[in-house]
């Protein structure tokens, strides 16, 4: 038998509660994936069909973990009894646990070719919509005019999701035009090869149900009892198709928390959760606000935030965890110290408290603010993974600098000038590497040495040799450069030594031509410029080659890094959106900044609730300890930029917060953070 006993009263209550619309009002921690498994269990318990239950959640992860749960909880002889009370047969029969999109690819496998399709459709991954878009766009742009097919791609998923994505996107006039045009040639080009799209399965579900009410009945028939996880993050076309399965026997169960729906940029509408009462006035609404995460320090800091959004469901969230300690908020004079006093802090945790690094992660609202922390975490040597983003030493731009700056340090390493050698192009084919590449091996020597030999050269057409011997003049002369005392003495030599190769390459040139979308381009830019702004910290007075192998030595990427990601005991770094959902004991929340959050967008696109629910989610990540900080300055383009705090950390009561700023009355700078663990060090010596 299942028991009930485990639960509070308010999950016991949801659990309860089968019959017609719940919302189960979920709070961070509060452990609504318990309720959600044992609900599906309580029903099977008291004599509902497996096969009638419905759960809808986002992800296939999610889906499996849930079904793993229920399975779990539910022992499979009542699966078999219902099974066999259905339609004679004892075979194993289980609720139905998907997401959205592969519940609608159930549902037309059966049913499209009411709707002109064959069952064997296709279902085309993003390359193959490219590929679609590409060829009509080839075909209705102006001639020299040239428009992003990925852009279009994303107007086009907005607009068949509806809602206030698709309104904002189709303010402009010209833009709408263009993408109603496309539209139409693209669902044609699609449906002649019989193909749908990820959103189409949806959408041509939602047109089953319109045209041919007998599907819809057969799907109402089949899932009487529906369940929606993570429903504040729904978009206006999930929303419709749950409201036609449940229109008529109302026995739907949605959870969430209007509290965490920080998804709205693409596509989800918190109205979904906030107006259900307009379409199911028989609601009733089960608050679920005992947190099982964290301490009530924590919870309260939270719970004083979000209390600041107008249009939201209130709850109180509260622990039986205990008060917990105080939140410490520390003001940075820049980026680098921040990221060199976490790093510290981390270590010092470590060593003092043995608190594993798996269980510290550091929180940031872009994935641009993980480069000085990254760097900072290799420097101490802190093993770390980077969760919802590509790590900053592993970006295009950044290898290449790198197997730029090695190849002017050393021309005979094969794999730094190979990589380089036509990047940006510059008549190096890959052909005429590879007859290089061969030359070098029969003469046992490096490429660079192979280059300079006049009979290679002879061996090529003109314009090959031409390039070659222009390749090698530009790397001698650079390097030559690095030897000259004069440029050395410079404070900010070894920065100008880069931006005058990499101008001369037209590697900036080649950034923005191979980027589609320009403030991904304009980013790129960004990152590699704030990289060599560090260049010349590394070795101060030293040659300018020892400051550049420095300055490799402490990001170069080894054996033990490319380890990584396989390494249990690792800090965790990740953005505010994509930490939903985990939970760790000490957490660091960095960058509390105007303009990093809330974004400085907000204020124009008129979002600054959901910027207010995502710092929400990123307090109620932590579990025990929580520290938050924000900087005077942060670099951008190699420049430090000022900065001013958060106008959200004015909502945090003060009786919360031990406030490192107020201690000292000034920022801590770089000399202050080094002093400070330096006697920390010498304390447990």
């Amino acid at each position: 038998m299942l028991n009930l006993d485990t639960l509070n009263p308010e999950q016991r209550d949801a659990v309860e509660t089968v019959r017609g619309p719940v919302l189960i009002l979920a709070g961070a921690g509060t452990g609504k994936t318990r309720v959600i498994t044992f609900r599906i269990a309580h029903m099977v318990q008291r004599g509902i069909a497996p096969e009638n239950i419905l759960a809808v959640t986002f992800t296939n992860k999610a889906a499996r973990e849930m079904l793993e749960r229920v399975n779990a909880l539910l022992p499979k002889s009542r699966i078999t009894q219902h099974a066999a009370r259905a339609d004679g047969e004892a075979k194993p029969s289980r609720p139905t646990v998907s997401t959205f999109h592969s519940l609608c690819v159930r549902i037309l496998r059966q049913h499209i070719e009411l709707l002109g399709y064959k069952k064997n459709f296709v279902i085309y991954d993003e390359s193959e919509q490219l590929g679609a878009i590409k060829k009509i766009l080839a075909n209705v742009s102006a001639k020299g005019e040239q428009t992003d097919p990925r852009a279009v791609l994303t107007l086009l998923s907005k607009f068949k999701n509806g809602g206030a994505a698709a309104e904002a996107a189709f303010k402009d006039p010209n833009v709408s035009a263009l993408a109603e045009h496309v539209r139409k040639k693209y669902e044609s080009a699609l449906k002649a090869c019989n193909a749908v799209d990820f959103d189409d399965l949806i959408l041509l579900t939602l047109r089953l149900f319109t045209e041919h009410p007998d599907a819809l009945e057969a799907c109402r028939a089949r899932f009487r009892y529906v369940m929606v996880d993570e429903y504040q993050d729904t978009n206006a076309a999930q929303f419709q198709l749950v409201h036609a399965l449940t229109l008529k026997h109302r026995n739907l169960c949605v959870v969430g928390d209007d509290d965490q729906s920080i998804y709205g940029w693409r596509g989800a509408e918190v109205a979904n959760l906030l107006d259900l009462e307009q379409h199911y006035p028989e609601v009733k609404v089960v608050k679920l606000e005992q947190n099982y995460r964290s301490t009530n320090t924590i919870l309260q800091a939270a719970n004083a935030v979000i209390k600041n959004n107008t249009r939201r469901r209130g709850k109180n969230l509260w622990s039986q965890n205990g008060q917990g300690t105080k939140i410490q908020l520390h003001a940075f004079d820049t980026d680098d110290t921040e990221a060199r006093t976490v790093a510290e802090t981390i270590e010092f945790k470590r060593m003092t408290q043995r608190v594993p690094w798996g269980d510290q992660a550091i929180l940031f609202r872009t994935n641009l603010q993980s480069r000085p922390i990254e760097m900072e975490l290799r420097k101490a040597g802190i093993r770390y993974h980077l969760i919802g983003g590509q790590s900053f030493f592993d970006r295009r731009e950044v290898r290449d600098f790198l197997a730029y700056v090695k190849t002017f340090l050393n021309p005979h390493d094969d794999v730094s000038l190979l990589r380089i050698a036509n990047v940006p192009a510059r008549g190096l084919s890959d052909v005429t590497m590879e007859r290089l590449l061969g030359a070098s091996q029969e003469r046992h020597c490096s490429v660079f040495t192979a280059m300079r030999h006049t009979d290679v050269q002879a061996s090529f057409q003109a314009r090959s040799r031409e390039a070659i011997q222009e390749f090698i003049g530009f790397v001698e002369e650079t390097r030559a450069k690095l030897a000259d005392e004069a440029f050395a003495t410079k404070p900010d030599a070894l920065q100008q030594w880069s931006e005058k190769f990499l101008n001369d390459t037209g590697y900036w040139g080649e950034l923005r031509r191979s980027e589609k979308n320009q403030e991904n381009a304009e980013n790129r830019i960004r990152s590699l410029r704030d990289l060599i702004a560090t260049m010349d910290r590394e070795g101060v007075g030293k040659a300018m080659s020892d400051r550049l192998d420095a300055f490799l030595e402490h990001i170069t990427l080894d054996s033990e890094r490319e380890d990584e990601k396989e390494a249990g005991d690792a800090v965790t770094l990740i953005t505010m959106h994509s930490c939903k959902g985990l939970e760790y004991p000490h957490v660091y929340v960095v960058g509390l900044e105007d303009g990093l959050l809330p974004h400085s967008r907000s204020k124009v696109e008129g979002t600054m609730d959901e910027e207010r629910r995502l710092f929400y989610v990123a307090i109620t990540r932590a579990k025990r300890e929580l520290m938050i900080s924000h900087c005077g300055g942060r670099k951008k383009y190699g420049q430090v930029m000022p900065c001013h705090p958060s106008p959200f950390l004015k909502e945090l009561p003060k009786e919360l917060i031990e406030d490192a700023d107020e201690k000292g009355k000034q920022p801590v700078t770089q000399a202050s953070a080094k002093d400070m663990f330096a006697a920390m060090r010498a304390a447990l010596q």
